[in-house]
């Protein structure tokens, strides 16, 4: 089936956060958190629960599978009310702020998998910025009013996907940066964060086999030479960017020697320890996944000077993996754990989660030690992590879940088909 989103440089290449207004312990600004890393270092977060033991359980207006982010006591997500395009504003007790409609959106194709949200929204403490399948963008103040808002489709045509769009959008101190990546037109480019305005368009345009054009990853950010840069996955390159204009740094590619055909970009990479940790391939077709390693330093074309190793017996689909602690871990189409070091690509440990006929595309995060995992039918794992693999808990939650799990403030954030969980260590 088909889907529906580091080295020394001359200076330091590390990944920078993608907020302005400092993180506090228990924001998750973004999809991939604070770092883009998946993890959370600080905080109490449970180990075995049942849905009703959920410190609160909101009923959604419609079924999104956007993973929430959390920001000073609040939630956030992107969902569909009644056909339209809505961003939502929850506080610590799951009370509904303010809902803000923002007019008629775009039916999933992939129905259970995807939906018209499947996009997260991002905050920088001033203002909540999300994307749509309909082609939707909007910037939205603190209080839910409307900034401004613009439309893809109407702007640059419509977007050639097999299935659903899912690159989130990131931000920049003056722009929020948009990657289209799709069988015509493709691009990366920045808005202005104020107005809306296009700041800059950087052309991505790389002939690739059927479907491997098309791109749900989101992009990351790191340092490249002492000055902010971010990482693009697609169309079998990665592509190494100026932060502040979108010029291209660099450039590798030879992730897909033989051409194999159906290797949409899903997951997204992921930077430890001066190495990007790049998915390749799927993990749903036998003998069909990768993962490299590319060191970030280098200019140009960096194909054969800076991919540092490559793996072919292992890999994901869906999941983009966690950077926890100077590691890095995957999670398998069918719940296979594996903990790399990302300097060598070798495997540290392997685990796995019980198995059934319901696989994983949400992706996994861990959070001061423990690693959370959600399968489509709803059960959703525990597990140490830090110098093995420990099963803690098998938590059915009654509904399925696409969505990735969200560390907040001493709490695990669920986003269910139906409900949103609130679920607390004690």
């Amino acid at each position: 089936m088909k889907p529906s989103a580091l080295c020394l440089t001359a200076l330091l290449a590390v990944p920078i956060t993608t907020t302005f207004a400092a993180p506090k312990g228990g924001d998750w600004p973004a999809w991939r958190g604070p770092a883009a890393n998946g993890s959370a270092t600080t905080g109490e977060f449970p180990t075995r629960w049942t849905p009703e033991a959920a410190a609160w359980k909101v009923l959604l207006p419609g079924n999104g599978v956007s993973t929430p982010i959390a920001y000073r006591n609040r939630v956030f997500l992107t969902t569909p009310v009644e056909g339209e395009d809505a961003v939502l504003a929850l506080d610590e007790n799951g009370k509904q702020l303010w809902l803000t409609r923002l007019g008629a959106g775009t039916p999933a194709r992939h129905r259970t998998l995807a939906s018209s949200c499947n996009a997260s929204p991002v905050t920088d403490g001033k203002g909540i910025y999300a994307r749509f399948r309909s082609g939707r963008v909007a910037a939205l103040e603190m209080n839910g009013r409307v900034r401004w808002e613009l439309n893809l489709e109407e702007r640059y045509g419509p977007e050639k996907l097999y299935w659903d769009s899912g690159s989130s959008p990131v931000l920049t101190e003056n722009h929020v940066i948009l990657s289209r990546i799709h069988n015509g037109e493709s691009w990366v480019a920045g808005f202005d964060k104020k107005t809306g305005e296009q700041r800059w368009l950087q052309k991505r345009n790389y002939p690739a086999p059927a479907e491997n054009d098309n791109g749900y990853a989101t992009p990351v950010f790191f340092r490249h030479g002492g000055r902010a840069a971010f990482l693009l996955w697609g169309a079998d390159r990665l592509t190494a960017h100026s932060a502040a204009d979108g010029a291209l740094l660099w450039s590798c590619e030879g992730f897909n020697p033989r051409g194999m055909r159906n290797w949409p970009a899903i997951a997204t990479p992921v930077i430890s320890r001066g190495v990007v940790v790049v998915p390749v391939g799927r993990d749903d077709r036998a003998g069909q996944a990768r993962v490299h390693g590319v060191r970030l330093d280098g200019s140009g074309d960096v194909s054969a000077s800076q991919q540092v190793w490559q793996r072919e017996d292992t890999g994901v689909f869906c999941c983009t993996p966690v950077e926890y602690q100077g590691r890095v871990y995957l999670l398998r189409h069918r719940g296979g754990v594996v903990c790399l070091d990302p300097a060598t690509g070798k495997t540290l440990w392997e685990g796995a989660f019980p198995r059934s006929s319901a696989s994983f595309y949400a992706s996994p995060v861990i959070a001061n030690g423990i690693l959370y995992a959600a399968r489509e039918d709803g059960t959703v794992f525990a597990a140490r992590v830090t110098d093995r693999f420990e099963m803690l808990s098998e938590n059915p939650m009654g509904e399925r879940i696409v969505a990735s799990p969200i560390p907040g403030r001493d709490c695990l954030l669920l986003r269910g088909e139906k409900h949103l969980f609130c679920i607390r260590a004690r």
